[in-house]
């Protein structure tokens, strides 16, 4: 009588009740379905029709995926919240009707061959979040040109390769939220031209290149909240053209100098925005970089801000020497350029005229000053032409004054300095010369 009572339901609702259906669960046709779920089963149960279009396996125990589990006629399948460890590479070999498959939340998958989904040129959909996936096999979504929704967050991804989605030109939503992922190169999301979603949020990136999201020209929502990013590139931006949506809040970000690029691409965004706390120098702690003025990110340390592109270079490649000083000079002397100035070394003792500063509030102390573009950047040094003071890392330490005054230049010792008041010898002799004629004139003039 119940099952009556259910295939009543079940007509009423436009659906013809099957007879032939694995025990324990219900199938259906019109359109073909085998639903399975939630009865504890280690393996996929016996006696699934052949021409079933849906089949729900999720919430059971099933530990291996096999060839010949499923037909190819499936077009949904749902097996997600299992126990699956091991998926055999040719288990959806053929699969040309599948639309649908949800692999999420077997937390143990942890690694798929790289021609599972090989073939399944009518995919739409497909789930792998919470999998404890940790990489991506080269050309794991190749030939997926129909997919558009790809699910894998919660996964335990660290980076991933060039041209992983190059093959995914109608993907539109890419979920890769909750992994462990550091960096987004300059190809890590090329082919992605239909993509209009991309969630990034609740990883650690804390490196993008400025070119990474170059083929994103229709993306509308991007989420970066939640990551390690102390500083991102206007320009990194700016090749998104159809942006909406964007949320940096929950990030590290440092209000100086370097956040100017961002800061000047938020003044002109005209979508939606969070918030973008400031989390260094000191005095922006708590500031939202969208509500400060340009000339509060005017003055901050060179030093600071080169040693930063180093590690984190969020917006392209830099030159390890950046930061470093080159030694230039001939016999005991020597002059340290700043590579961001180009020309030859300025002299010191030339007189110039100074350009007082008061020190901003925002400005960042440092072992090294920072100088205008108007000042000298010659360095001081003391007697015996030695630096006057070398850290560990090769930095140098600048004296208050730009150059030590300018001492006399006396002659060796020794020599005496001549005088207007001192007769040369060349004056003496000439003297006695002439005492010496005058006196024998006056000789042979008494003796006539």
């Amino acid at each position: 009588m119940p099952w009556c009572g259910l295939e009543f339901l079940l007509v009423l609702c436009g659906l013809k009740f099957s007879w032939s259906c694995p025990r324990h669960c219900i199938c259906y046709t019109a359109p073909s379905t085998v639903s399975c779920q939630a009865h504890n089963f280690l393996s996929i149960p016996d006696g699934i029709p052949p021409n079933s279009e849906r089949i729900f396996l999720q919430n059971n125990k099933i530990h291996r995926l096999l060839r010949g589990h499923f037909s190819p006629n499936t077009v949904t399948l749902w097996i997600y919240s299992n126990n699956i460890t091991y998926i055999e590479p040719s288990t959806f070999h053929g699969f040309t009707l599948l639309e649908e498959l949800d692999l999420g939340d077997n937390r143990h998958l942890r690694s798929l061959a790289e021609d599972t989904f090989h073939g399944l040129s009518r995919l739409n959909a497909l789930h792998l979040y919470r999998c404890g996936l940790s990489t991506l096999p080269n050309n794991i979504f190749k030939g997926l040109r129909n997919l558009q929704y790809l699910h894998l967050q919660d996964n335990h991804l660290k980076y991933l390769q060039d041209d992983t989605f190059m093959d995914l030109h109608n993907l539109s939503h890419l979920f890769l939220h909750g992994n462990r992922l550091w960096s987004l190169n300059q190809n890590t999301f090329r082919g992605l031209r239909a993509l209009d979603r991309l969630l990034l949020h609740k990883n650690q990136i804390e490196w993008v290149d400025r070119l990474a999201f170059h083929d994103l020209k229709r993306l509308t929502t991007l989420y970066l909240f939640n990551n390690t990013l102390v500083e991102l590139s206007g320009q990194c931006l700016d090749m998104l053209p159809a942006l909406e949506y964007l949320r940096l809040n929950d990030n590290p970000w440092s209000c100086d100098c370097k956040a100017l690029s961002l800061w000047e691409w938020l003044k002109s965004f005209r979508g939606s925005t969070s918030s973008v706390g400031c989390q260094a120098p000191v005095n922006m702690v708590g500031k939202d970089l969208k509500e400060l003025h340009k000339e509060d990110l005017s003055s901050c340390s060179s030093t600071v801000s080169e040693s930063r592109s180093q590690t984190n270079n969020l917006s392209g490649t830099v030159n390890p020497s950046m930061n470093r000083g080159v030694a230039l000079g001939s016999g005991d002397q020597t002059h340290i350029v700043d590579p961001s100035r180009p020309g030859p070394p300025k002299n010191c003792t030339k007189p110039r005229n100074k350009v007082s500063k008061k020190k901003g509030d925002n400005e960042v102390h440092h072992s090294k000053e920072v100088i205008s573009d108007k000042e000298d950047s010659s360095l001081d040094f003391t007697e015996g032409g030695k630096l006057e003071h070398t850290s560990p890392d090769g930095t140098v330490t600048r004296r208050k004054h730009k150059c030590s005054t300018r001492t006399t230049v006396r002659p060796p010792s020794g020599v005496q300095q001549a005088n207007n008041k001192a007769p040369s010898s060349k004056s003496s002799l000439h003297i006695q010369t002439l005492f010496v004629a005058l006196i024998v004139t006056n000789i042979d003039h008494i003796l006539r």
